[in-house]
């Protein structure tokens, strides 16, 4: 077991090894990017299942379907690459491109207080969820909160007025009530 090259809150899960892929050593891999390809961008990834953690390399990777087989270094095995099945594959923050604009990762969005146009704190953005017309917002209470209850939000521009990471708080367009 190798140790990671960055502190673990420093980590962002990217995908997951999900299987193996014919005889020579190659792994399925369920991609959280977008798209999915990009995940093929980071040579270097660290790997964690539970309190399991490696360091793997890609040698090369390619999309077939909705998932990507990747080559390993140091993996040339069928059973090999089968001990890989389960890991999520990390990446440093540090190494995710710089967004422009009003552009922001998801992980960027999580835990920021929601505020609508009165002023009122509707909850805090638990996640995110991917739709087919755009992404919700799952905007969970705690305790200052409105109220007790769970909102989704469309993540659009109409709803989402502005987002002020450095304050941790995302201003929007939203009756309370809905």
């Amino acid at each position: 077991m190798n140790s990671t090259s960055a502190p673990a809150e420093d980590l962002l899960v990217i995908g997951k090894i999900v299987s193996v892929h014919g005889v020579r050593g190659d792994v399925k891999i369920y991609s959280f990017t977008d798209p999915i390809e990009n995940l093929l961008s980071y040579p270097r990834w660290t790997l964690r299942r539970g309190d399991e953690t490696r360091q793997a390399e890609l040698v090369k990777g390619r999309l077939q379907g909705n998932i990507l087989v990747a080559t390993l270094k140091d993996v040339a095995d069928r059973e090999v690459a089968r001990g890989y099945a389960d890991f999520e594959i990390c990446v440093p923050r540090a190494e995710l491109p710089v967004l422009e604009g009003d552009e922001y990762y998801w992980f960027q969005l999580q835990g920021l207080t929601v505020i609508d146009q009165l002023g009122q704190v509707l909850g805090r953005v638990d996640h995110l969820l991917e739709t087919g017309a755009n992404d919700v917002l799952v905007v969970k209470p705690f305790p200052g909160s409105l109220d007790d209850r769970e909102r989704l939000l469309p993540y659009i521009d109409q709803c989402v007025l502005r987002v002020d990471l450095a304050a941790g708080e995302m201003h929007v367009d939203w009756d309370a009530d809905f």
